[in-house]
């Protein structure tokens, strides 16, 4: 058994004759292994007491359960917890003793009802909910399937189409929806929830109201022709979006098993299905992503000070740029009031343009109000001079990447900003030390380095130098959890951490290239592993003038590890610069789409002939796999070097500054996370092999030489902490 309890459930039997069962395991009501024996012992007491009449199950402090707790695989994975027997919580406990019970139970839903928490109220015989309350089963993005018969009970209340897309796509509905769709019985006021499901439990025993067991309703199923049409095109599409992932599919067998042979048979598939999930090496993938994108907010020596976030009533931004706009857009639809600056009219109206037009495509797309993109446009006020910052919290600088203009931009915010204000800079390059060297306010100095475009990329890399006080960065991760972005907390550096780490991507490319890879074929080969688009899609899609100025970063700041390539030059000679111009690596039509362009030969060609660089008939004959070594093995090396700097507190929140600032697709737990599943000691083996043959931009670092030496896991914690943090 495990060491501690987690959560529990307790029950209180009222004169009405109703049992209500609250489940206790604070902060969602997560369904622990000892919160579902509590259920089940009470349930079995509420069973056997002849004072009780009807059961209403609900959850603590506003939330009904956020579904079951996958520490609990851990435990057991661990061995400090014996798996319960397949089918034992899915149909020996929710099956065959809450729903075929001779009481009626009722789900008084609150705040939400996710995963396991959504199935355990499918089971009660009705569910009463507050407004707003998010309903869903989010399993797939976790690795896991609905194990406790939401694969088979979604499908028999909402109809089949629905149900697959609430369970290929994750996403939640609100109560309201809910309602409409058949999924909630009635939708009343918070105060009066358990009052209403209290009653409402009493009218189904008094068969005043329908006792309805989920899993035996057919009414919302299709036919059996039309549902396995549906389905054939459920399977399709997911091997189309989702290839590399087995565990979608495996969910889809146990939904058409329910519809084909009967709920029993759905039910006992996905209890066989479920354990052989949680096995999966992407399912474990992506259970250490969830744990590790949690872990980004705890910073030792920062967030367990008891420090307290200040408030942040007011936020400046110079610069209405395609960043400075797109960090406009994710503070207003939070409610920050901004103030965008701008060198002239005609710059700032740009800016001002460019935010209206990010709302305006989610008012097409139905997913905001007329109502709604008016109020939050009038959070948004122009400037062209710094008086109106005297009140401000907060300013982030988003101006080009050039070191004196940002220098005097923040000589001049400290004159007109208050002694309180944070300073931040959104650069992705540029040392903050130099960026900060002409103020005396070091303590406040911070990076606020978003991606582009900003209002839709998740990740906010944090960036503190050695003078950044502790309550500055309290304050932003504050506020990035508030405008909805993961913050990674990160030291000072060249590129910080996603930039620095991922250098080599594009450089390794490039060397691939000039020595006989297809670059197309690189594309195809990375797209296939997970990343949304292969190296040579991306340059053309930032820009070539982007990816010189951010290659330029790294060949001053680290000459002995750069593949200086003179293709990208060549082709901006003849006007080329990307997507933008429609011809980069790729041509593009009207509508953006790329196809391959016959003419790159001779841009390669003449890169070779510029940097005298053989054709080596190795690499023209690369497989897939080769490609992916060559392309990632580096990156791991600078990613080893970031870790071992103390760029990064834990190697895990590399692994998720890579998914979220870069696309590494997440079901491979991210670049530290994935190394360590082929193991230090093979890649260090053939980056030695590498540099050897090709010289220092694969030659292994220290760190990753002294743990491949090892076999050692490359990110286990360092053995003297030297952060820069």
């Amino acid at each position: 058994m495990a060491s501690r309890t987690k959560g529990k459930a307790t029950m209180e039997v009222g004169s009405d004759g109703v049992a209500v069962i609250t489940l206790i395991n604070p902060p969602v009501n997560s369904l622990s292994f000892d919160v579902l024996e509590n259920l089940k012992s009470n349930y079995e007491e509420a069973l056997r007491r002849n004072d009780v009449q009807a059961i209403v199950i609900t959850g603590a402090k506003g939330r009904f359960s956020g579904g079951f707790d996958i520490s609990g695989f851990g435990e057991i994975q661990k061995g400090t917890r014996k798996a319960p027997k397949p089918g034992y919580i899915s149909i020996d406990i929710i099956t065959d003793l809450l729903e075929a019970a001779r009481k009626p139970s009722v789900a008084a839903i609150d705040g939400l009802a996710l995963g396991g928490g959504l199935e355990l109220a499918m089971a009660c015989h009705a569910r009463i909910s507050a407004p707003g309350a998010q309903l869903g089963l989010p399993e797939l993005q976790l690795g896991v399937i609905p194990g406790f018969g939401g694969t088979q009970r979604l499908p028999r209340l909402v109809g089949l189409t629905k149900a697959l897309e609430m369970i290929l796509t994750s996403k939640p509905v609100k109560a309201e929806e809910g309602h409409s769709l058949g999924l909630v019985d009635a939708v009343v006021p918070p105060a009066e929830l358990l009052n209403a499901a209290r009653l409402w439990a009493l009218d189904i025993a008094e068969r005043r109201k329908p006792w309805v067991s989920s899993v035996l309703k057919t009414d919302k199923l299709p036919p059996l022709g039309e549902a396995r049409e549906i389905l054939k095109f459920a399977k399709d599409q997911t091997r189309k979006q989702a290839p590399n992932l087995k565990h979608p599919l495996m969910c889809l067998e146990a939904v058409e098993m329910g519809i084909v042979s009967g709920s029993r048979a759905g039910l006992e598939l996905e209890a066989q299905i479920s354990p052989q999930v949680v096995k999966l090496d992407t399912t474990k993938s992506l259970i250490h992503v969830f744990f590790s994108q949690r872990g980004t907010t705890k910073v030792p020596g920062v967030t367990d000070r008891g420090l307290v976030p200040r408030k942040i009533k007011k936020v400046a931004i110079i610069g209405g740029g395609l960043m400075g706009s797109g960090i406009a857009t994710a503070l207003i639809l939070s409610n920050y009031p901004v103030i965008l600056k701008e060198v002239n009219e005609k710059f700032l109206e740009a800016g001002i343009g460019r935010v209206k037009a990010n709302l305006q495509s989610r008012v097409k797309k139905g997913r905001m109000s007329k109502e709604k993109f008016e109020q939050t446009m009038s959070l948004l006020k122009g400037s062209l001079d710094y008086e109106s910052f005297r009140d401000v919290d907060m300013v982030i600088e988003a101006v080009i990447e050039k070191i004196s203009l940002k220098q005097q931009i923040f000589a001049d915010l400290e004159k007109y900003c208050p002694q309180h204000c944070i300073l931040a800079s959104n650069t992705s390059t540029i040392d903050l030390n130099r960026i900060g060297e002409r103020t005396k306010s070091q303590d406040r100095i911070i990076g606020a380095h978003f991606f582009s475009p900003a209002h839709v990329m998740p990740l906010l890399e944090i960036v503190r130098t050695n003078h950044t006080s502790a309550q500055v960065i309290v304050d932003l991760l504050d506020v990035g959890k508030k405008i909805k972005k993961t913050p990674v907390v990160v030291g000072n550096c060249t590129g910080f951490a996603v930039n620095r780490m991922f250098f080599p991507y594009t450089q390794a490319a490039m060397f691939l290239v000039e020595r006989g890879t297809d670059p197309y074929l690189i594309d195809k080969a990375i797209s296939k592993f997970g990343m949304p688009m292969g190296p040579f899609r991306l340059c053309d899609l930032v820009g070539f003038g982007v990816a010189i100025a951010t290659a330029t970063q790294f060949i001053e700041n680290f000459p002995e590890r750069t593949n200086k390539s003179m293709i990208i030059p060549l082709m901006q000679e003849d006007k080329r610069a990307g997507e933008a111009t429609r011809k980069g690596f790729y041509l593009y039509d009207e509508k953006r789409k790329a196809k391959p362009d016959p003419e790159i030969k001779k841009y390669i060609e003449k890169a070779r002939s510029v940097s005298g660089v053989n054709l080596d008939p190795k690499l023209e004959k690369l497989s897939e796999k080769e490609i992916i070594e060559m392309t990632f093995f580096p990156v791991v090396n600078e990613a080893c070097r970031v870790f071992a700097e103390g760029i990064a507190v834990k190697a895990a929140d590399l692994d998720i500054a890579g998914i979220f600032g870069m696309g590494f697709p997440p079901y491979r737990g991210g670049i530290m996370f994935w190394a360590d599943s082929i193991g230090s000691k093979y890649i260090y083996s053939k980056l030695d092999e590498w540099s050897k043959a090709y010289g220092g931009f694969f030659k292994p670092c220290d760190f990753l030489a002294e743990r491949g030496s090892k076999g050692a896991p490359l990110s286990a914690p360092l053995e003297q902490a030297r952060s820069r943090l």
